[in-house]
């Protein structure tokens, strides 16, 4: 039986990686790697948005939000880990625990509503074009923004005061980094509530998001099938695929990474591996996805690369 005075404890341990001889050093820097690229790419993009006049539409001051949400939620998982992994400690006080798994969360749930906005403000694009501008005022993007953070902020702080109001009887965390189950295992109380609010909070984000995302996309298809234009067609297309392709990615790892824990057969590094999947892939290929398929993105860095001088001063 675990310690009993577990839950006046501030200091808690994280389950850690099981890794072969010799195999720490080169793990951590590639992770270092991992990390520094995606910073690399995501500050970059965020550096356009706001340095490059052309990039100032309200499109890209919504995407704005999905860099730097990419870069907190990786910053709020990796660096930690690593140093875990090179001093092999795998120690962490009870409150920062809490933050990292708070971040985590909000990170998750803001890109569902990030690229619910994002979706919003194509379909105003592409479907009434002659609106746009009367539309999407400043005053509507900074209200959009407003509430994509303000939605996700205000659902994970209802998950986790529930969290936090529970009894701990116990100090091990069942995962390298921490997050809302792995913290509800510390607890002895009944988490039958948080469960409800926890699926509650995830049926709400996924509904909302898939539901305007798809109605968004419908009805460009439709627009799309009702043109006759070819060029129209394919502006539209290339305007929309990056963020489904942005979509698919997270969706995709976050159901790989939800089948991981459902079968028994699967080993616990191979869970904590998927695990961590969801905060590693899309903040690396997000940026280099918008980076491909959106033209006007492209040739901005482009132009900048090409530029001497204007590369200077953009460093």
């Amino acid at each position: 039986m675990e310690n009993q005075s577990a839950e006046f404890s501030f200091e808690l341990t994280l389950d850690p990686f099981v890794i072969p001889p010799g195999g720490k050093y080169p793990i951590f820097i590639f992770g270092i790697l991992i990390y520094l690229f995606s910073v690399f790419c995501n500050l970059t993009l965020v550096l356009l948005i706001i340095l490059k006049k052309n990039l100032h539409k309200p499109m890209y001051f919504i995407l704005l939000s999905l860099p730097l949400n990419d870069f907190i939620g990786m910053t709020a998982m990796l660096p930690r880990l690593l140093s875990d992994i090179l001093t092999e400690t795998h120690k962490i006080y009870y409150p920062l625990c809490v933050l990292q798994a708070f971040v985590l969360h909000m990170y998750g749930g803001g890109i569902l509503f990030i690229l619910a906005a994002m979706s919003f403000d194509r379909y105003v694009a592409i479907c009434m074009p002659l609106r746009y501008s009367s539309i999407m005022t400043p005053r509507l993007v900074v209200f959009i923004i407003s509430l994509v953070w303000s939605c996700d902020f205000i659902l994970i702080l209802s998950l986790f005061s529930l969290q936090t109001r529970l009894p701990r009887c116990r100090s091990v965390i069942t995962n390298v980094y921490c997050d809302n189950p792995s913290l509800l295992k510390l607890t002895c109380g009944n988490t039958t509530v948080n469960n409800i609010i926890g699926l509650f909070n995830t049926a709400v984000m996924q509904a909302a998001s898939v539901s305007i995302q798809a109605l968004s996309y419908i009805k460009i298809l439709i627009m799309c099938v009702g043109r006759r234009k070819c060029n129209a067609k394919t502006k539209a297309v290339n305007t929309c695929v990056a963020q489904l392709v942005i979509l698919v990615i997270f969706e995709v790892v976050g159901t790989f990474t939800i089948l991981s824990h459902r079968f028994k057969n699967v080993s616990m590094d191979l869970q904590k591996i998927m695990g961590m999947l969801i905060f590693l892939v899309p903040p690396v290929l997000n940026p280099i996805v918008y980076g491909l398929y959106t033209n006007e993105i492209r040739n901005t860095l482009l132009r900048v690369l090409k530029n001497r001088s204007s590369f200077c001063m953009f460093l």
